[in-house]
Formats: structure tokens, C-alpha cells, sequence
């Protein structure tokens, strides 16, 4: 991994345009190729980002950007569409690289690892006609809980937690960003699914067109008989 800080602007081109202007920034370059620029705020997410496959090449800096300040010039361009990062970096403030190796990947908790297992058995919750493609779908920032299909073949990516807030949800939505890039999934629709769901979670999850499902643990495990309740 080569981690550089650096006060740069950037410009990204290709399904959507956005631009950051010139300011300190943190410039992370994974050994997957993902290329992700993060501010000092704005928690775990990157202000912007190319996922793989992708290429990160250091190219001449034209002379009116010269002029500019502009020092070097990286340009990212994915393998298999028009997407393409421009990053103009006027000064460097660190640069260093670090061999990370092999990692484990995320060990969650009993409840939530085993919900995701009993929600892989019984993918029907989601709706008739649902069907399981694979459990801890990979992703260029971390596994998808479940990535199902819908009764219409549509792809269907599923996070769970016990709780479900706002952060859980922010999750998904950077999920559904990546996997909408790649032709061979998209449209991607997005479940959250928790034992509860908090309401803030719910209307921002609403808002950005992500279903929520409240799962029954108890139920799923077979030890809660929804026959004998009185209500």
C-alpha cells in the first residue's frame, strides 16, 4: 500500500464529473490498484475514488499547469470503461509504501455472522422468487454480506447488522456505487437488513432507494414458533 499526503486537486470524467479543488489531502493507493483520496473529516468514506481493475500511471505535467504549481500528474484510468481520475498534486508532504500482506478479512460477532448464514439459507425473506448467488460477495473496499438475485434476475446486494443505524446504511450506499459500476451486475438494488432499524437509518435508507427488512433471529433459528403467538 502506498499511503501520500500531499496538497493536490483532482477531477473525475466518465459515467458522472466532479472536481476537488487544490487542498491537503490523503492519497491511497491499494495494491488491488483502487486509487481512494480522503479529506481529515468525513469518516471512513474517500471524497472520491477508481476501483479495479484500473491503471495508475505518472504522466508529463503540461506547461500551463506548470504554470499552475502542478509537480506531477497522475492519471487513473479503468480497464473497462471511460472512468478516469486526473490527480494534480503541487506538493508532497509524505510518500511512503508498506507491504500489508495477506489479510484475514473482517471476524464479526456470533449474532450478526450467523444471521447472515440463516438469511443465506432462507433467501426467500427478501421475497418470492429470491435466490442466493454467493455469501461475502468481494468488493474493492470490503465483502458484500450477500449477493442475491430477485425474481427478475436482478441483482440484489444484501448488508446486515443487529442494529441497524445511519452508519450501516452509508456502508451499503458506497457498496452499491462500486458494484453499479461493473456491467455485469448492474442495476444492483440494495437491502438493509437488520434486527432493528433505527429510524434515521430507515428514512435515509428510503431516500436513496434502499430496502429495509427487519429479520427475526429467533424465528430464523427455528426456536420462536410464529403459530403459537397471541399476537
Amino acid at each position: 500500500m502506498r499511503i501520500v499526503v500531499a496538497r493536490c486537486s483532482a477531477r473525475y470524467s466518465g459515467r458522472l464529473s466532479a472536481y476537488l479543488p487544490e487542498a491537503v489531502r490523503l492519497v491511497v493507493v491499494k495494491a488491488d490498484g483502487s486509487v481512494l483520496l480522503h479529506s481529515d473529516g468525513g469518516s471512513y468514506k474517500p471524497l472520491n475514488w477508481m476501483s479495479p481493475p484500473c491503471v495508475l500511471r505518472e504522466v508529463e505535467v503540461p506547461g500551463d499547469a506548470r504554470e499552475r504549481g502542478v509537480t506531477a500528474l497522475w492519471t487513473v484510468q479503468h480497464a473497462k470503461t471511460e472512468d478516469r481520475l486526473e490527480i494534480e498534486i503541487f506538493e508532497v508532504l509524505s510518500d511512503t509504501s508498506h507491504e500489508l500482506g495477506v489479510d484475514p478479512g473482517l471476524v464479526k460477532d456470533g449474532v450478526e455472522a450467523h444471521l447472515q448464514v440463516l438469511l443465506a439459507e432462507q433467501i426467500g425473506l427478501l421475497g418470492e422468487g429470491h435466490t442466493l448467488v454467493r455469501r461475502e460477495y468481494p468488493t474493492a473496499i470490503g465483502p458484500v454480506d450477500i449477493l442475491a438475485r430477485d425474481a427478475s434476475g436482478g441483482s440484489v446486494a444484501v448488508e446486515i447488522k443487529r442494529r441497524g443505524d445511519i452508519d450501516g446504511v452509508e456502508q451499503l450506499t458506497r457498496y452499491l456505487e462500486l458494484m453499479n459500476r461493473d456491467p455485469m451486475l448492474r442495476p444492483v438494488a440494495g437491502v438493509f437488513a437488520a434486527q432493528e432499524i433505527k429510524p434515521q437509518a430507515r428514512t435515509l435508507a428510503q431516500d436513496r432507494g434502499i430496502r429495509c427488512v427487519v429479520l427475526d433471529y429467533a424465528a430464523m433459528r427455528g426456536v420462536d414458533d410464529a403459530d403459537s403467538r397471541l399476537f
